[in-house]
């Protein structure tokens, strides 16, 4: 069964898209949690970080090419967090990696 964001990748559900290329996309949040809060996904369909399998160091690493690149563009230059959660005890809600840019603001810590 598709994910709700492989069915945003698949355009069968609408999203405020802020960058897609051929590895990625990435989008706003629709409940966010700071007042820049991307979510930026692979488009091949990975569960999490405990999924990935050594060919995808090269998407990875694009993925948070992504991320820096967003960063910027949103004017994220006093900072932002970059957070994945991983399995139920994590907080993963959808089984598809994914990674949440949060910022424009000051973020606290411990994130809870």
């Amino acid at each position: 069964m598709a994910t709700i964001f492989q069915k945003i990748i698949d355009r069968e559900i609408p999203a405020d898209i802020v960058h897609e290329d051929e590895l990625c996309m990435a989008f706003k949040d629709i409940a966010p949690q700071a007042p820049v809060h991307i979510l930026v996904i692979p488009k091949k369909p990975i569960r999490s970080i405990q999924a990935l399998e050594d060919v995808d160091a090269q998407l990875l690493g694009h993925l948070f090419l992504v991320v820096r690149k967003l960063a910027n563009q949103f004017g994220l230059e006093d900072g932002y967090r970059v957070v994945t959660n991983i399995g139920r005890d994590g907080g993963q809600s959808v089984d598809h990696l994914h990674f949440h840019v949060l910022g424009g603001r000051a973020l606290q810590w411990p994130p809870g």
